[in-house]
């Protein structure tokens, strides 16, 4: 029972990062647009709301992990999704590689795993 709740958590972070991509797609570029037009575009995109819906989804789900794990092992798992978000911001969006960043995922993995261990 417990791997199956350790593998929802990491669906739940991969839900969470096409949740991030999918609304940062939908929001394009900054336009230099006021404030109001920004949420003007927000709320008439597809994609936008597409990332909400799978926020909402993640959320639903993360209560059924909670109730499985304790939240010391779930919650390091959240910090999964830097890494999902930053490699798939690379490929996908075409956003900059930097190393800095992938020695700072680095150490989210270890971290994360030292977590995991000691579980």
């Amino acid at each position: 029972m417990k791997s199956i709740a350790i593998g929802l958590a990491v669906f739940c972070v991969l839900l969470s990062s096409a949740a991030q991509l999918a609304m940062k797609r939908g929001m394009g570029a900054p336009s230099g647009a006021d404030v109001g037009a920004t949420y003007l575009h927000a709320l008439t995109s597809p994609m936008v709301w597409l990332g909400l819906v799978l926020y909402g989804a993640s959320a639903v789900l993360w209560l059924w992990v909670l109730s499985r794990l304790d939240v010391s092992l779930a919650y390091p798992l959240v910090s999964l999704g830097f890494v999902v978000t930053m490699v798939l911001g690379v490929l996908w969006l075409g956003e900059p590689f930097s190393w800095l960043r992938v020695a700072g995922c680095t150490l989210i993995v270890v971290g994360v795993s030292l977590l995991a261990v000691d579980a």
